[in-house]
């Protein structure tokens, strides 16, 4: 039997890991093992973080469009109920669009509403 030399894999698969752990700090960066404990980390937070993304700008565009609202006189519940009620098919998203793209549009939308 052949003896089978393993440093080809094992190199590679450090190679892959350190080029994940490019600008990582010190030891994170340069160590394989530290590094993949850091690519741990890393993954899990970019994860968890994909999910938060997505909660952070239903946030803000919920702001943006309570603010334009209030500067017309409503409050952001009240649009939104208005909205539903007339039947016009906006969401947050293109709601706080209009608010900070094209005010004039957003007051046409509120002024629908009133």
């Amino acid at each position: 039997m052949t003896r089978i030399k393993r440093g080809v894999a094992a190199h590679k698969r450090r190679k892959y890991v350190l080029k994940r752990t490019k600008g990582f700090t010190n030891r994170r960066r340069t160590n394989a093992i530290a590094a993949k404990e850091a690519l741990l980390h890393a993954d899990s937070y970019a994860y968890a973080h994909r999910r938060l993304r997505k909660r952070d700008f239903r946030k803000l565009w919920t702001i943006r469009a309570n603010a334009a609202a209030r500067e017309h006189g409503l409050n952001f519940s009240k649009l939104m109920a208005g909205l539903h009620k007339n039947k016009i098919r906006l969401n947050k998203k293109m709601l706080a669009e209009l608010a900070v793209r094209n005010p004039k549009a957003f007051e046409a939308v509120v002024s629908s509403i009133k």
